[in-house]
C-alpha cells in the first residue's frame, strides 16, 4: 500500500511542478503577442496631413470639426434585423473600414459627411471595390461621401469649392424615404452656409 501511495505521492508532485511551469511561463509572455508593439512616427500619411490643414481652414471651427481616419463602422451600422448572421455579415464588411476625415457638427458631433482623399492607390482593383462599397454603404445610411483627388498642394478656394460640390450633389442625392434635409434651394443654400 505505501508503493501506491509513493506513486501517487509523486504525479501529484508532477502535476503540481507542471502546473506552476506553466503558470510560470504565461506570466513571462507578452499579453496578445509575443511580437510586441510600436508607436506609428506619425498619425497621417504627408498628403493626408497636407489635406486636413487645408480641410481646417475650409470648416467654421464653432460649427463644424474634422476627424480623421474614422472607422467606417463607428458612424454607420447595418439596420436592425432579427437575422443575427445578416447583421454580423453587413457589420463584417465596414467593421476594418475607415473614411480619411468625416466633419461633424462641433454641438453634437452628428457627422456632416465623410471625405476620401483620392490617392493613385484608387486606380487598383481591389482599392475600386472598397470605394464602391463606402459609396453604397454612405448611399444608403444617406451620409454625403465626397472624393477628393490627391495632390502635392492644395489650394484653398479650389477644395472649398470641391466640397461644397460634392456636398451640394451629395445633398441632392438622398433617397426620397429619407429626412428630406435638401428639398429647396433656400434649405440647400442654408444647409451650405452653415457648413462653411
Amino acid at each position: 500500500m505505501t508503493m501506491e501511495w509513493t506513486i501517487i505521492f509523486a504525479v501529484l508532485i508532477f502535476i503540481v511542478l507542471f502546473f506552476l511551469k506553466s503558470i510560470a511561463s504565461n506570466s513571462a509572455r507578452k499579453p496578445d503577442s509575443a511580437l510586441g508593439y510600436r508607436k506609428k512616427k506619425t498619425f497621417f500619411t504627408q498628403a493626408e496631413r497636407s489635406f486636413l490643414g487645408v480641410l481646417d481652414q475650409c470648416i467654421d471651427p464653432a460649427k463644424h470639426r474634422v476627424f480623421g481616419k474614422v472607422r467606417v463602422a463607428d458612424i454607420v451600422e447595418p439596420n436592425p434585423t432579427k437575422n443575427r448572421s445578416e447583421w454580423s455579415r453587413a457589420f463584417g464588411k465596414i467593421k476594418a473600414k475607415h473614411f480619411d476625415y468625416v466633419i461633424c457638427a462641433a454641438d453634437t458631433l452628428k457627422p456632416v459627411c465623410a471625405i476620401e482623399l483620392d490617392d493613385k492607390s484608387h486606380s487598383q482593383k481591389k482599392r475600386q471595390q472598397r470605394d464602391q462599397l463606402l459609396e453604397s454603404v454612405c448611399n444608403d445610411a444617406d451620409l454625403p461621401l465626397i472624393r477628393v483627388p490627391a495632390k502635392r498642394s492644395y489650394k484653398l478656394e479650389e477644395v472649398k469649392a470641391l466640397v461644397m460640390k460634392g456636398f451640394d450633389s451629395a445633398c441632392y442625392g438622398y433617397k426620397k424615404n429619407s429626412v428630406d434635409r435638401c428639398s429647396s434651394k433656400i434649405k440647400t443654400r442654408s444647409v451650405l452656409q452653415y457648413f462653411w
